[in-house]
Parts: C-alpha cells; structure tokens; sequence
C-alpha cells in the first residue's frame, strides 16, 4: 500500500532542550504549530494555512470546520506548512517550548493513530490529520488534567511530540497502570483513558498525589513525561517574587549582592 504522508528523515540534536532537525527532499513538506520553527536551510518555504492538508479536497467548510476544533483546543487557527521547494535536500528545525524530550512517532507502527495531550504536538509530515478527541466520560473531562479534549494524530508517517522532563515509554499487555493525570503524553488506540479516586479520603487530601489519578488500561504504547509543565510552572510561582513584597527567595545573600550591582 502507497504511503499517503510524505517520508521525511530526520536527527534529534541536544538532550534537555532538544531540537528536531527534518530533512525534506524536494517538493516534500512538514506541517507544524505556529511559532515552533527554530531555522531553516536555504530551499524552504513556508506559508500559513487553516488545517494541516492531510484532506486537500475538505473545500471551504471542511477547513472552518477544522479551525473551529482548533480553537477548542486552545491552539493557533493556522499550521505552518514547510515545503522545499529547492533542487536538493534541505532542513527545516523545530524546537519543544519548554525542556525535555521530543519523541518521533512513527504512525505506521503503532497502529496508524495515537491520542495526545492538547500541547504535545510540535510537527509532522504532510499527510498527518491532526484533530481533537472528546473524552465521553465526564470525570475525565473534569479531573483528568487534560480537560475534555485530547490532540489525535493520524496518518503513516512520522509525527513529532514533545514531553517535559524525561519520557518513559510503557508497552501495555492488557495491564493497568495508575499515572499521574499531568505525566501522561499519548498513548494509542488499544489503550483506554479514565479516571479513578486517588485511594481513600485521607490519602485523597493529605497524600500529595491529587484527588484522582488517570487509568490506562488495555494493550499498546504509553508515553510518560516525569515533569509536567503545569508542575513546573507553579514551582516556579512558589518562589517567584511577590509583587510588592519582599524578596525572599533562595540565596537570599547573594541575591542581595547582585541586585547592588544591578543598582535595585
């Protein structure tokens, strides 16, 4: 069977802050988030577009209707496409955010599909339908972390995700496994999403994990991330300045010293 998404090669460069560099041959194309690009080679031109052009032949509502699901999600209503339109080979490099990892995904491999969490997505090759996916479960909906929807990406080709921290990746043989609701990544089709109690009701409020936990039960992949953003997002509030107070944060004498320096 032909592949419908175009086949681009690619070399994952740095390790806590990484960068994924795709090499296009001419007239292929990668698609990615708004503002994720960190530089391309001479040869590539890139253009923004409502829909990720997985189905060319959508016509007008099918595009609208695609931005409207985007807008759920939170995300850009455009997608960059990246094309070389060059003689040769030339690299176009996306970079994650925040630090961590960035996990290639070959879709052919893992079933043609896997669900993400709604931020996860950086690129992929053309060919790739990235939509949303509606949790049916109202407590997943409303203590999951990830909210009702989820990122789904579908295709043949290789596809980009990125996860904060370190990514441990699961192989499920109709198993169970409790997670955090914030470390969860993607995961594929064989696998099912829910929410469970976090224990009793001592261990709910006073056992530091959260009220609930999600469950993945079922047989495929499972992708962890150790340090969810939204974690270290509120380390960083904790022992950020409070406006109007006084600062007192960690190295609180050579904090001193250099804000004398700096003249504060």
């Amino acid at each position: 069977m032909p592949q419908n998404s175009h086949e681009v090669d690619y070399e994952l460069i740095g390790d806590d802050m990484q960068v994924v560099e795709v090499e296009l041959d001419p007239a292929e194309t990668v698609i990615a988030e708004a503002g994720a690009m960190n530089y391309m080679e001479d040869g590539i031109e890139f253009e923004a577009k409502m829909g990720d052009g997985s189905d060319p032949d959508s016509g007008v509502f099918g595009a609208l209707l695609n931005v409207g699901k985007r807008v759920l999600t939170g995300e850009s209503i455009f997608m960059t496409h990246f094309t070389n339109s060059g003689g040769g080979k030339s690299r176009v490099a996306f970079a994650a955010p925040y630090p961590g990892k960035i996990i290639p995904l070959d879709l052919s491999q893992i079933g043609g599909a896997v669900t993400c969490q709604k931020d996860a997505f950086l690129c992929a090759a053309l060919g790739t339908k990235v939509s949303i996916a509606f949790n049916k479960r109202l407590g997943v909906g409303f203590f999951g972390g990830e909210g009702f929807i989820l990122q789904r990406l579908e295709g043949d080709g290789m596809a980009f995700v990125h996860a904060g921290g370190t990514v441990v990746e699961k192989h499920l043989n109709n198993e169970t496994l409790r997670v955090d609701t914030g470390c969860i990544v993607a995961f594929g089709d064989g696998v099912e999403y829910s929410i469970e109690r976090a224990g009793g009701l001592k261990s709910m409020f006073f056992g530091g994990e959260g009220l609930f936990l999600a469950t993945l039960r079922g047989t495929g992949k499972v992708y962890l991330q150790s340090l969810p953003f939204s974690r270290l997002a509120d380390r960083i509030l904790q022992h950020a300045p409070k406006a109007g107070g006084s600062d007192k944060g960690e190295g609180s004498v050579l904090g001193g010293i250099g804000r004398m320096v700096d003249g504060n």
